[in-house]
């Protein structure tokens, strides 16, 4: 598949079109994620650590992430205006226990603007659909366990909980995390599925 190519999404988000990420969209991929954490998270991370996320500094990281040999494939969603409204990013399952056709989706985030307007869910089929298409069966995910709104979102989507919970230290506290999976092609095609 041709990774520079735009393509349009369904019809639940008209006019909204996937592409790679370029250097030129981290400034936005990184006011995105950082505006998504501090309105998503608000209530479950403490207000310190999410007031104190810095743009500049995560759009150092996402430079740094995009230009490294065989990172992860980072795409984001593009308005009618050209205007980036979304961001995904996944590749190889990084838990201990997964197998090596597992996929991981790292992140995925729409501008708090633009929640509800279906770029979180082109953005998801774009990266189902490439993720399969580079040879993963299945794909799981970790979800705040408190986010509910996230959790209904990729159950939709058909990921669902299959029990591993991790914690990770954000501003002194422990935040505890779901993992979801999902298989990538059907049963019947697809070896033992295991994140």
């Amino acid at each position: 598949m041709d990774r520079v190519t735009t393509r349009p999404t369904p019809a639940y988000a008209p006019g909204v079109r996937i592409r790679a990420m370029t250097l030129d969209d981290c400034a936005t991929v990184a006011e995105i994620r950082v505006r998504g954490w501090q309105r998503a998270y608000a209530g479950m991370i403490p207000q310190a650590y999410l007031d104190a996320m810095d743009t500049g500094r995560d759009a150092e990281r996402r430079r740094a992430y995009l230009t490294a040999e065989g990172g992860p494939a980072n795409l984001v969603a593009v308005a009618p205006d050209s205007t980036v409204t979304g961001w995904a990013c996944y590749g190889p399952c990084r838990d201990g226990n997964a197998r090596p056709e597992s996929a991981e989706l790292y992140a995925l985030y729409a501008h708090p603007g633009h929640l509800g307007t279906g770029t979180g869910r082109a953005l998801l089929a774009e990266v189902t659909t490439r993720a399969r298409a580079d040879g993963f069966a299945g794909m799981s995910l970790w979800v705040l366990k408190e986010n509910t709104r996230a959790r209904r979102f990729y159950e939709r989507a058909g990921f669902r909980p299959d029990g591993a919970e991790e914690t990770f230290e954000a501003g002194g506290a422990m935040i505890p995390e779901l993992r979801y999976v999902r298989p990538l092609i059907p049963p019947a095609l697809s070896p033992d599925i295991h994140p």
